[in-house]
């Protein structure tokens, strides 16, 4: 083959690649986006600009999780699981380490993969909460910087397996999910003594601060958010072979009943897109923006699906940022985000 050939072969690469991209209906225009956007339904043009791009902000982390938005400061926070890290990344500054070691505080080497924390949230009172793979429980970070109180860490007087997502409901319960990926041998490790992945609440420390499994049924419980009116609960569930997203109705009490499928992605899963069902976010009309195989897919309250950003790469959790109309992404080993025409709630 000589070199005009060679050329010619890789010119006609080119555009496939481009058109990949850019032809019909469904594919966002933008080909320097970090994400391909697909476009399913009219209403995911009212809640994402036409010419929108994913930006990819940072790169290089090994597993990147748990973004959340400091809105008195104006930064974002995300962990690095394996490598026991909150990560720090300001407009201008660029990005710093936040927290080190940050999941795991042991003394001994951590055997497994995922020593740090996952998912990240703020309380009403500005305070940093999170969920700890290594040390196995919920933390609150003190108003010093440097004191963390334990918030949950054991049910019935055994420990958690490994908590992984949370939200705060407005009257300051606290909901989280507890599967089993912090623990070193998973499901398998020795030291768990849970036989069970829960959801659970926790009351606030003037309401006795009891903690209340709200389900067992859910084998692998992940990400979690409610609909802003707090009558739903959603909860996703990264088992390979049940991939899934629930929807509870929240009680007055605050348990939660009448549990069905939300939306089902098993078959996603099982064409071997990258990534399961994970971490999510609601917008203020009840939108989802839900991690899982394939990027981050965007569904109507009603459970239908509206578009994709397809990142390539598995996705693990998303946050509001700015004003509420930047959607940050934690994506595989980077960061991205995209401007929207919607806001978190």
């Amino acid at each position: 083959m000589n070199s005009f050939q060679r050329m010619s072969l890789i010119a006609a690469a080119f555009a496939v690649v481009f058109a990949s991209f850019s032809n019909g209906p469904t594919a966002g225009k933008a080909s320097d986006s970090a994400a391909k956007i697909v476009r399913l339904d009219p209403a995911f043009d009212k809640l994402v600009p036409t010419n929108a791009q994913v930006e990819k902000l940072v790169d290089g982390h090994k597993w990147v999780e748990g973004p959340v938005w400091n809105r008195k400061e104006g930064y974002l926070l995300f962990s690095d699981i394996p490598n026991n890290a909150i990560i720090k990344w300001w407009e201008g500054k660029g990005e710093s380490v936040f927290m080190q070691p940050a999941g795991y505080t042991g003394k001994e080497p951590f055997t497994g993969r995922e020593p740090g924390t996952n998912g990240l949230t703020y309380d009403s009172e500005g305070r940093l909460v999170a969920c700890e793979h290594g040390d196995r429980r919920v933390s609150r970070l003190e108003a010093d910087g440097k004191t963390k109180m334990t918030l949950a860490d054991k049910y019935n007087g055994k420990r958690l397996n490994s908590p992984n997502d949370l939200v705060y409901k407005s009257n300051g319960d606290l909901y989280f999910t507890d599967p089993i990926y912090g623990l070193p041998k998973g499901a398998e490790d020795p030291a768990r003594e849970l036989d069970f992945c829960g959801v659970y609440r926790l009351s606030p420390m003037e309401k006795g601060a009891k903690l209340t499994l709200l389900t067992k049924e859910i084998t692998r419980p992940n990400g979690i958010a409610f609909s802003p009116d707090e009558k739903k609960l959603y909860v996703a569930s990264s088992d390979p072979d049940k991939a899934i997203w629930m929807v509870y109705d929240v009680q007055p009490d605050g348990t939660i009943a009448n549990g069905k499928v939300f939306f089902d992605a098993t078959a996603w899963a099982r064409e071997k897109r990258p990534g399961l069902p994970d971490g999510m976010k609601v917008d203020k009309d009840g939108n989802l923006f839900a991690t899982g195989p394939g990027g981050v897919h965007v569904f109507s309250p009603e459970g239908k699906h509206l578009g994709t950003f397809d990142t390539g790469v598995p996705t693990a959790n998303v946050a509001w940022g700015d004003d509420g109309s930047t959607l940050y992404i934690t994506a595989n080993t980077a960061l991205l985000r995209v401007k929207l025409n919607t806001r978190g709630f």
